[in-house]
């Protein structure tokens, strides 16, 4: 009874509802994170954002850049920069075929959402994708619409 007891008490996914808006996901992965303890922490209680955050490959490594995670305020050690660069944890096959697709499509690494697994391990779920253009965020925005239409018409009869 106190497991269950101590699930509700953190906050486990983190999503970026903006990147599934302003870009056509065309793969994804996910990756680990390297983190210090009270960012871990942070993330635990839901302080941490991916709006505005990318990935990108430097020196045969990938980089999480942007990402906002506020300081954990129990942390009296050392204070850490929110948005400081994190290295992301991915084998080295994985990294040479993103870099071969980023340089051949012009394609862009962005960070879907971050999750902790069963283990819990702090995961994040990376997207190759395609930036949109404005005319297909009006069809995307607009065929959502009627689906949601035709929702609503079928639970009514």
């Amino acid at each position: 009874m106190a497991k269950e007891q101590k699930k509700a008490q953190y906050v486990t996914t983190i999503l970026n509802r903006k990147a599934r808006h302003e870009y056509q996901i065309l793969d994804t992965m996910v990756a680990g994170i390297a983190l210090k303890g009270s960012e871990v922490k942070s993330v635990r209680l839901g302080k941490a954002s991916l709006n505005e955050s990318y990935a990108i490959i430097h020196r045969g490594e990938v980089w999480l850049e942007n990402m906002q995670i506020s300081a954990y305020e129990h942390n009296h050690i050392e204070p850490l920069d929110p948005k400081r660069s994190r290295k992301l944890l991915l084998k080295r096959d994985e990294i040479e075929k993103l870099k071969l697709k980023l340089q051949q499509q012009g394609l862009t690494l962005v960070p879907l959402k971050a999750f902790f697994n069963k283990r819990g391990v702090l995961k994040l779920e990376l997207g190759l994708a395609k930036g949109k253009k404005l005319y297909d965020k009006r069809e995307s925005i607009k065929s959502r619409d009627t689906e949601r239409q035709l929702q609503r018409l079928k639970q009514q009869y």
